[in-house]
């Protein structure tokens, strides 16, 4: 008999236990490069991205938006409580490594037919001798009651449960760095947002300061007309350019408006008016920004150590999934009180405990294991590329924003040394129109070019402080 039983467990060790085969490895895919600037192949030891957002944004206005921003943030919470939602799933996969204790009461009644091993064996019984009294078993129906606690525990033999648990660990350590990544794009994007309120003051500034010269220009040109040195049509040009500068800034205070409103969502709460203690010329615009090696500034994004982290979960899963085609051996002890009558119950001598040990794997119909193993698989493949894909974009967002840092700056110099020379010239223009040798047209001309250089320098400047924003993100800043 013990042969045989043994037999059975072997034949069923051999039969569950034929493990797939291992998934073959994702395609590899380039590494790293050594330095953002491939040209000069150098790079700063130290990046940007280590300062914390207090050190690197220094208007104080801002600093103050960026840390309601952190507190009353929506998307920030919502990122808060999934992390207690990966730490709950944490807890659930490790207490699978734990047994269970169950108390537990139960109450039947059976009647045995007279031709079953109970109905025939509690019969002959009764005729004992020894069973006098209370040993007596019942019937025709005879109770069965137990008070008492039943356990059940799964013996880990292959480490599936670990591996489950480890893949549970390692998201809630991936899910906190979700919450760094929404930290990170709050504290750039208030930044931003910031820096396009400033630009729009800038741009309004400039409009009504413009509107201010060309109804001054207007009403000089409505007494030439009376004294007939100008005609009717160059009242009305006049009028149409301060008619259309006028327009433009009303346009301007509505993406202010909307501007305010997008900052205040930002910062968890109602619009209402946004604090601002500098204007766009008096910010300071960085020439360059240190941006470190590639191999240690792109692992601080938030971003990629969750793509690495879920990776490690998703090949622990792997391990789980092809670990289940082994047979699992489960515990299963007792102990309590057992009798077929209420009032021996709580006698001592109804104490009972025992012990079941069971091995089972699956033999026939493995689908459902194959196709967990399958989705493992695929899953671990898809994590794989998704990190790859983080390197990637992290690289391409810092190599990007370096070159328009650098484009910008000499962009914004050149715009501000083409502002001085139509400010210039339409000094000069106005000039010679009182003195004959300029018309109308001339000074409608410089007037309007002046105006757009000027928005297009507010622009420039935007875009050299968003880039310095954007290579602060893209090195993994902000979430310290």
């Amino acid at each position: 008999m013990l042969r045989s039983l043994t037999a059975f467990f072997l034949l069923l060790l051999l039969a569950a236990g034929c493990r797939v085969a291992a998934p073959a490895d994702p395609a590899a895919s380039p590494s790293v490069p050594k330095a953002y600037n491939q040209a000069a192949n150098t790079s700063d030891s130290v990046s940007v991205g280590t300062q914390p957002w207090r050190q690197f944004f220094r208007d104080s206005a801002l600093v103050g938006l960026i840390d309601t921003a952190l507190r009353q943030n929506l998307d920030l919470r919502v990122a808060l409580t999934r992390v207690e939602t990966f730490q709950a799933q944490y807890l659930a996969r490790r207490g699978a490594l734990f047994p269970t204790v169950s108390a537990t009461g139960t109450a039947a009644l059976d009647r045995y037919g007279e031709y079953t091993l109970n109905g025939v064996g509690n019969y002959d019984t009764n005729f004992s001798t020894n069973t006098v009294g209370n040993r007596r078993i019942p019937g025709p129906l005879t109770p069965d009651l137990f008070v008492g606690l039943r356990s059940s525990w799964e013996i880990d033999i292959w480490g599936k449960l670990r591996s489950r648990r480890k893949a549970a660990y390692l998201r809630v350590l991936g899910s906190e760095q979700g919450r760094n990544l929404v930290i990170t794009n709050v504290v750039a994007d208030v930044a931003r947002a910031y820096y396009e309120l400033l630009t729009l003051d800038s741009q309004l500034a400039t409009l009504e300061r413009n509107a201010r010269f060309q109804e001054e220009g207007l009403r000089l040109t409505k007494i030439q007309k009376q004294a007939g040195r100008v005609t009717e049509l160059a009242v009305q040009q006049f009028a149409a350019q301060s008619l259309r500068t006028k327009s433009l800034a009303f346009e301007t205070r509505q993406r202010i408006v909307e501007t305010e409103t997008q900052l205040n969502q930002l910062l968890g709460r109602y619009p209402q008016p946004i604090r601002r203690s500098r204007l766009l010329p008096t910010q300071s615009l960085p020439a360059s920004l240190a941006a470190g090696l590639p191999s240690s500034s792109l692992l601080r994004r938030p971003d990629v150590r969750q793509a690495e982290l879920e990776l490690q979960a998703n090949r622990a899963e792997v391990d789980a999934a092809r670990a289940a085609f082994l047979p699992s051996l489960t515990l299963t002890p007792y102990v309590g009180l057992n009798a077929f009558r209420a009032n021996l119950l709580l006698d001592p001598a109804s104490v009972v405990f025992g012990a079941v040990g069971g091995l089972a794997g699956p033999i026939l119909n493995r689908s459902q294991y194959r196709a967990d193993l399958r989705q493992a698989i695929a899953s671990n493949y898809e994590s794989y590329y998704r990190y790859q894909q983080a390197l990637q974009t992290g690289f391409r967002e810092v190599v990007v924003g370096l070159k328009g840092l650098e484009n910008f700056r000499a962009a914004a110099d050149l715009r501000a040394q083409e502002v001085d020379q139509l400010r210039k010239a339409v000094a000069t223009s106005n000039e010679l129109f009182i003195a004959g040798y300029a018309s109308y047209l001339e000074i409608i001309t410089a007037q309007r070019s002046v105006l757009e250089a000027e928005l297009s320098l507010a622009d420039a400047r935007q875009a050299q402080l968003l880039q310095s924003v954007n290579i602060y993100r893209a090195l993994g800043g902000g979430w310290q």
